[in-house]
Parts: structure tokens; C-alpha cells; sequence
């Protein structure tokens, strides 16, 4: 049992693209699993299935690479920690990497992109940010 589920599924994702792995077997909850839509939906990956395996649940993602073999996934940051928390308000979201990432918050409307929750007006603990 990890003590930061989202930050070792985040690093399985990105240690998979490195090694080049077409799919990486990540433990299942509900909070992973949307995380993993939207990271499917924002073009991170190219699949989310949930998998049963010898009594244990799975999610089975799949990753995406260019023409060259280059992952699109290059690089992730847990920003809020168990052991702190970090918030943003709207005014507070911005670009990652000028735009070439995403950031992820916990809003009081779901999980949404930064992008998102500027549209919604909305802030909350920001979760990651990937790139």
C-alpha cells in the first residue's frame, strides 16, 4: 500500500512512457479512474479499461507516442501533498508549460482540468500538473 495512491499512478504512467511500454496496470479506484478519463480526454493516453485480475481490480491504460517514438507523456509534478495541501482560486490557474501541459484541480464541481475550471469560475486543491 503506497501512501500517495495519485503520485504512484502518475509515476507508473510516466515510467511506462519511458520505458516505451504500450500499457502500464495501475490498482483501481473510483478517484484513479477519473483521473485517467481525463487524462484520455486531454490526449494523454489512448486508453482506460478496467481489468479483474486474481480478485483484484486494475486499470489497464494505454499510452501515446509520436512519429518518433517520443512519448506524450514526459514528465509529471504532485503538487498538492498529504502532508500539504495546496489550493488555487481561480484567478490563481494558469498555463503549464505555456500550454503545453495541464493542470488537474479538485474542484467543487469534479475533477477538471485548469482550463476547465477557469471556464466554470471555480477553484480548489490542485492535484498535479503533467506535461
Amino acid at each position: 500500500m503506497t501512501t500517495d495512491p495519485i503520485a504512484d499512478m502518475l509515476i507508473r504512467i510516466k515510467n511506462g512512457s519511458k520505458a516505451k511500454k504500450e500499457t502500464v496496470l495501475i490498482p483501481y479506484s473510483q478517484l484513479r479512474f477519473s483521473i485517467a478519463q481525463i487524462l484520455l480526454r486531454e490526449g494523454y493516453l489512448s486508453s482506460v479499461t478496467k481489468r479483474l485480475r486474481k480478485a483484484s481490480r486494475l486499470l489497464e491504460v494505454g499510452l501515446i507516442y509520436d512519429g518518433n517514438g517520443t512519448p506524450k507523456v514526459t514528465d509529471v509534478e504532485r503538487v498538492s501533498k498529504s502532508s500539504k495541501r495546496i489550493y488555487a482560486g481561480v484567478r490563481d490557474v494558469r498555463p503549464v508549460k505555456y500550454g503545453y501541459g495541464i493542470m488537474v484541480l479538485s474542484t467543487p464541481k469534479g475533477l477538471l482540468t485548469g482550463d476547465e475550471a477557469r471556464k466554470e469560475h471555480v477553484g480548489g486543491e490542485v492535484m498535479f500538473k503533467i506535461w
